[in-house]
C-alpha cells in the first residue's frame, strides 16, 4: 500500500512535533494514539485497541513497539523503519519491553511525554506503563499531536479537495444509474 503523503510531508510534520517537544523541554514522546501515528508516519492499523507505542526522540529516532499481527501493516503503510514486536501471550509485559527500548535510547531520568488518552492504553496498561517507567519523568501530552493536526498543510487541503471531487463524481454517476 502506498503512502498517502510524501516523505517530505511526514518530515514537515515531524519537524512540528520536534519543535513542540523542545518548547516543552521533553526528550521524547510516547505515542499511543492511532490517529497520531497515522498523521506522523502513515501507519494505519486495526490494532489500535492493543498496546502499541511509537517512540519519537528529539534525535528523530522512531521505534514502533507493536504485536506481530500488525508488523506487515506497519511496514507497508508507514515510514517507520525500526519496528519491534512484543509477543501477545498470557503474562506479557509490553511496558517492560518499552522500558528496554527507552533505556537503549538513553532516556532514563529524561522528560518524556505520554499520550495517555488512547484506546490501546487502557487503565491497566497505563498502570503497568507507569510501574515499568518509574525511573523516567513522565508527563501527560495526550493532545500535543492532536493540536498540531488542527492546522492543515497545503498537501492535506489538496488531498481533501481531491477526495471531495471524486466523491462528487461518484454521486453524479450513482444518480445517473
Amino acid at each position: 500500500m502506498a503512502l498517502h503523503f510524501s516523505v517530505k510531508e511526514f518530515q514537515n510534520r515531524e519537524d512540528l512535533v520536534i519543535r513542540s517537544l523542545k518548547e516543552k523541554n521533553l526528550d521524547a514522546l510516547l505515542i499511543f494514539r492511532q490517529e497520531s501515528m497515522y498523521w506522523l508516519t502513515g501507519y494505519d492499523t486495526f490494532g489500535y485497541v492493543f498496546f502499541q507505542c511509537l517512540v519519537l526522540t528529539l534525535q528523530r529516532e522512531k521505534i514502533l513497539l507493536t504485536r506481530a499481527p500488525d508488523l506487515r501493516q506497519a511496514q507497508n503503510t508507514s515510514i517507520i523503519k525500526d519496528i519491534r514486536i512484543w509477543v501477545d501471550k498470557e503474562g506479557s509485559a509490553p511496558s517492560d519491553e518499552l522500558k528496554d527500548i527507552l533505556n537503549e535510547l538513553n532516556l532514563e531520568n529524561k522528560n518524556i511525554g505520554v499520550e495517555y488518552e488512547s484506546y490501546g492504553l487502557t487503565g491497566r496498561n497505563a498502570l503497568q506503563l507507569n510501574h515499568s517507567l518509574v525511573k523516567f519523568s513522565l508527563q501527560d501530552e495526550s493532545f500535543l499531536i492532536s493540536k498540531l493536526r488542527l492546522i492543515k498543510s497545503s498537501n492535506e487541503i489538496n488531498y481533501v479537495k481531491k477526495a471531495a471531487f471524486l466523491a462528487d463524481k461518484a454521486l453524479e454517476k450513482a444518480w445517473e444509474l
